[in-house]
C-alpha cells in the first residue's frame, strides 16, 4: 500500500477526487468556482472569529477543519504523525500572512485559480502566470541556497495543537455558537459566506482529501517547484488529474461559463491578479508549501506549517480590515501597495536566509 501511494497512480488518485468533489461542492451550495479554496476558506474562518468585519466572508468553514483531521487520520494510520517544529517561526508566520495578502488580492489560492480556469474564468490565466513566476523566483533563492533551516523532533502536545484548535471551531460550527449577542461566532446572511453545502458533507470530503494528499504528498507549489527545480513531474501528474476531471465535472454540472467578465466572486484587474499570485507563489516556495499542503502537514504533527496557517489567517484579517482585499470591482485601495510591500518582504527573507553553499 505504501508503494502504490508514492506510485504514480497514488498522486493521479488524489489529484481525481480533489478534482471530481470541489466542483460537486460548488454543486452543493459552495460559492461559484469555490468548490474548495484554501485562501477564501480560512478568510471566512477569520471572519467568523470576529477577526475581520467583512459581513459577506464570515463562516467556519467545515472543509478546513477536514483537511486537518484526514491527515491527522492518515499520518497516525501509517506512523508518521511526527510532531517537530524547525526555525524561523516569526518568519513562516510572515510568510503566511503575505501570502494571504497575495491570494486575496486575486481573491483566491492556488487551487481556486485552477478552479477558475476549468469553469471558464479567464482572469484566472494572468493568476496562474504570475503563480508561476512567484515559485520561479523562489527557485532561484533556493539555487543560491535559502534555507529555513531543519525541523527537529519536540513534544507530542505540539503536534496537536492546531487539531485541537480545528476540532473546537467544528464544535463552534455544529453548534452555531455565539459568545455574545452582537459578537462572533459570526456567520454571513448574505454574499459567498452564507452559500455552503451541508456541513457533514463538507467535512466529509475535506477529510477524504486531507487523507489522500496526507499520503501522497499533493501540492499545487510543490508540483510546479518540482519541475523547474529537480525536472521531477511526479506531483504534476496529480495537478493535471486535478485540472482535468474539474473541467469534465464543470461541463456536466453546466459549471462552465467561458469569460473575463460576469465571473463569481472576481475582477478582471489583470495586472493584481498577477502581481497579487507572484507574491503568494513567492511566500508558498519560500515556506516550502502551497497553503493547502501546510494544513496537511500541520495535520501530522508540523508546528512549522501550524504556524504558517495561523499567519495566513490573521493575514486574512488584516486583509479586510485594511483595506487590502479586493472585491468584484477590483483591488482594495491599500491591495496593490501591499503586494509591493510583501514582494519587498519576501525577497530581503530569500536574499538573507541563506546557508553557505560548498
Amino acid at each position: 500500500m505504501k508503494r502504490f501511494w508514492s506510485s504514480p497512480w497514488g498522486i493521479v488518485s488524489a489529484g481525481l477526487f480533489v478534482g471530481v468533489f470541489a466542483p460537486l461542492l460548488q454543486k452543493w451550495g459552495n460559492p461559484g468556482n469555490m468548490g474548495i479554496c484554501v485562501a477564501c476558506f480560512e478568510r471566512d474562518i477569520a471572519g467568523a472569529l470576529g477577526l475581520h468585519r467583512a459581513g459577506v466572508v464570515q463562516y467556519l468553514r467545515p472543509e478546513i477543519m477536514g483537511f486537518v483531521f484526514g491527515a491527522l487520520i492518515a499520518a497516525f494510520a501509517f506512523k508518521e504523525f511526527k510532531p517537530r517544529v524547525g526555525s524561523a517561526p516569526i518568519v513562516r508566520f510572515v510568510l503566511g500572512f503575505f501570502a494571504m495578502v497575495g491570494a486575496l488580492v486575486f481573491l483566491g489560492c492556488p487551487w481556486r485559480a485552477v478552479l477558475r480556469l476549468v469553469a471558464g474564468d479567464l482572469n484566472a490565466v494572468p493568476a496562474l502566470l504570475g503563480l508561476v513566476t512567484g515559485i520561479a523566483i523562489g527557485v532561484m533563492f533556493m539555487r543560491m541556497g535559502y534555507s529555513l533551516g531543519r525541523s527537529y523532533k519536540t513534544y507530542t502536545a505540539v503536534g496537536w495543537i492546531l487539531p485541537v484548535i480545528m476540532i473546537v471551531l467544528l464544535v463552534l460550527r455544529v453548534l452555531e455558537f455565539s459568545f455574545t449577542e452582537d459578537g462572533p461566532i459570526f456567520f454571513s446572511a448574505e454574499g459567498p459566506g452564507a452559500m455552503y453545502a451541508p456541513w457533514l458533507i463538507s467535512l466529509a470530503v475535506g477529510m477524504g482529501i486531507g487523507f489522500l494528499a496526507q499520503r501522497t504528498r499533493f501540492c499545487t507549489m510543490g508540483s510546479l517547484r518540482d519541475l523547474m527545480l529537480i525536472r521531477d513531474p511526479h506531483l504534476f501528474w496529480g495537478l493535471l488529474t486535478f485540472a482535468g476531471a474539474a473541467l469534465v465535472m464543470n461541463l456536466f454540472l453546466g459549471q462552465f461559463n467561458l469569460g473575463f467578465e460576469g465571473q463569481p466572486v472576481a475582477h478582471t484587474n489583470h495586472l493584481w491578479n498577477f502581481g497579487g499570485m507572484v507574491l503568494a507563489g513567492l511566500a508558498f516556495a519560500l515556506a516550502g508549501g502551497c497553503p493547502g499542503r501546510q494544513i496537511f502537514m500541520s495535520g501530522e504533527g508540523d508546528g512549522d506549517a501550524a504556524i504558517f496557517v495561523i499567519g495566513m489567517i490573521v493575514g486574512a484579517g488584516f486583509a479586510h480590515n485594511f483595506g487590502m482585499a479586493s472585491s468584484p470591482t477590483g483591488p482594495g485601495p491599500w491591495g496593490s501597495a501591499a503586494v509591493i510591500v510583501g514582494l519587498v518582504v519576501c525577497v530581503l527573507i530569500g536574499l538573507t536566509m541563506r546557508e553557505r553553499m560548498d
